[in-house]
């Protein structure tokens, strides 16, 4: 896998997937305390979680890090996208669309025939990515591709 760095076009900031510039002090107490999904989550399970999945950071150029995603994926055939979280006073500037972008045109996701994901609040935002409700889920989202083999060959 190769990293990626990528400045926005607009705005003071960049999105990194090498895990040795995440503030993981700022994303266990982001995920730990705030996020309604991972609260009480271990640092060490945390830290595991993270190692092993392709980690997205979003950064302010002065401030530090400000947001995070990571994807757990294969690289071939699947991939789940978790904990996306943008800090509070970072929100409404689009980042998470930006972030998303980014995401989903990493060359590593590129040609999955699945995507999943679980939100209770977010639909709107994944929708504008082409997920859609799995299987009448008011929770799970998805994209779905059953027939990427068959594009890719021809």
């Amino acid at each position: 896998m190769s990293e990626i760095r990528l400045q926005h076009s607009e705005l003071p900031f960049f999105m990194s997937t090498n895990y040795a510039d995440f503030d993981m002090d700022r994303v266990f107490q982001w995920l730990s305390h705030e996020a309604y999904w991972s609260k009480g989550i271990p640092r060490t399970t945390l830290e595991r979680s993270f190692e092993n999945s392709l980690a997205f950071g979003l950064f302010h150029e002065s401030e530090g890090q400000v947001g995070v995603a990571r994807m757990v994926t294969d690289k071939a055939v699947f991939a789940y996208l978790a904990d996306v979280f943008i800090a509070k006073n970072y929100r409404g500037f689009g980042l998470g669309q930006w972030l998303m972008e980014v995401i989903l045109q990493h060359p590593d996701l590129q040609g999955l025939r699945r995507m999943l994901l679980a939100t209770s609040d977010m639909h709107a935002l994944y929708r504008k990515f082409g997920f859609s409700d799995a299987h009448g889920s008011k929770l799970l989202m998805e994209i779905v591709r059953p027939d990427i083999y068959q594009k890719s060959e021809a």
